[in-house]
């Protein structure tokens, strides 16, 4: 059964159709989409087993930046999206390939600096923060990689009135790779990044880097699910892939959700019954 996930897997990641009758074990899989920040936190190592000891169901998780999350189901390739990106997210049920988009739970952006802070950007302001850092060419790490934490920073730019496009230089450092890797390379250029507080809780190699903007109301980072349109796609396996909708947005799934600490710190904040958050 592991074996035939990881194939189905390799298959979706290089583009490819999955033919053939599935047996009665596979028809109790699901395949979600989601980004990064719910893998590399940790979250949907404690979310999923649960699900499977409750339903039964097993679900294969393949992890990717937000538009290559959409790209895939956009073609059919997987049953049930999890992000944070929720203009896109209502693009894709505008355009029909999902029927309705759900609120799960949400959690915060910050930005993480060097404890010494060289452009003076502490407190709870972030277009304040950004413009300071622009303006003394500090340095700063972006995601680079079309991802939602990726749109995320390039809107509060332009809250903070600048077209970072045009006056990018040196300092900003693309890192083209998920939140783990982002934060890494902060640390080693003692840099400022735009993290998701989960991914920042998780992240253990801190070195000299610590949260230095946090608790502005434009930093919300909310989270939606959403099953890809069975009537543009026969194989999506709606029954089971809303199962697990109904599961995660359920009092036993939200519960689950606030459940989930490290170092006795909450990461995500489940609010299925509370739009926006």
């Amino acid at each position: 059964m592991a074996a035939r996930r990881l194939s189905v897997a390799f298959a979706l990641l290089c583009g490819l159709a999955v033919g053939g009758t599935a047996s009665s074990a596979e028809d109790r899989a699901i395949v979600l989409a989601s980004t990064t920040s719910t893998q590399e936190s940790g979250l949907l190592d404690h979310l999923l087993p649960i699900f499977r000891d409750k339903t039964g169901i097993d679900v294969t998780v393949i992890a990717r930046r937000a538009d290559e999350v959409l790209d895939g189901a956009r073609r059919g390739e997987v049953d049930v999206v999890l992000m944070h990106a929720r203009p896109k997210e209502e693009k894709f049920v505008a355009d029909g390939f999902a029927a309705k988009r759900f609120d799960v739970m949400y959690n915060d952006y910050v930005l993480i600096g060097p404890k010494s802070d060289p452009a003076g950007v502490k407190g709870k302001d972030i277009a304040t923060a950004l413009k300071a850092i622009e303006a003394k060419g500090a340095p700063f790490v972006t995601r680079g990689d079309r991802s939602g934490t990726h749109a995320a920073e390039l809107a509060l730019w332009i809250v903070a009135g600048i077209d970072i496009a045009s006056t990018k230089g040196g300092w900003y450092r693309e890192a083209k790779q998920g939140m783990a890797s982002a934060l890494d390379a902060a640390r080693a250029a003692n840099a400022y990044v735009l993290s998701d507080r989960g991914s920042w809780i998780a992240f253990s190699e801190r070195g000299d880097l610590d949260i230095v903007v946090e608790g502005d109301k434009r930093l919300l980072n909310q989270y939606g699910v959403m099953l890809v349109n069975p009537a543009k796609f026969p194989n999506v396996k709606k029954e089971l892939g809303q199962d697990f909708i109904d599961w995660l947005i359920s009092p036993e799934g939200q519960a689950a959700i606030a459940g989930y600490k490290v170092d006795g710190q909450q990461l995500f904040f489940p609010n299925a019954d509370k739009s926006g958050g």
